[in-house]
């Protein structure tokens, strides 16, 4: 199952309010995973305080600002990065 992270966010000092959202999507299958990781700019009306929010909330907004097409593409790479470590298209070795 794919994980959404929120790693790190950054506020205005003056005000509180979260601008930048770091990110991780996220896979596990065994000893095999899978990461993407990125970094958005939030704007609009953004009207929870720092200290009330929840990683669920600034997941939701990093969500809809990447729309459903976004959300899906790094869901996919996380899942080709797993199906590349576990099937290699290049092996690699000595056959000593």
């Amino acid at each position: 199952m794919t994980t959404w992270k929120i790693v790190n966010m950054e506020r205005d000092s003056s005000t509180g309010f979260v601008n930048t959202v770091h990110w991780t999507c996220s896979d596990v299958d065994g000893e095999f995973s899978g990461r993407t990781y990125g970094a958005m700019g939030l704007s609009g009306e953004l009207v929870i305080p720092y200290e009330q929010l929840t990683e669920e909330v600034v997941i939701g907004w990093v969500k809809a600002a990447m729309g459903e097409e976004t959300v899906a593409a790094h869901e996919a790479a996380v899942a080709a990065q797993i199906a590349e470590a576990k099937a290699p298209a290049v092996a690699t070795g000595t056959p000593w």
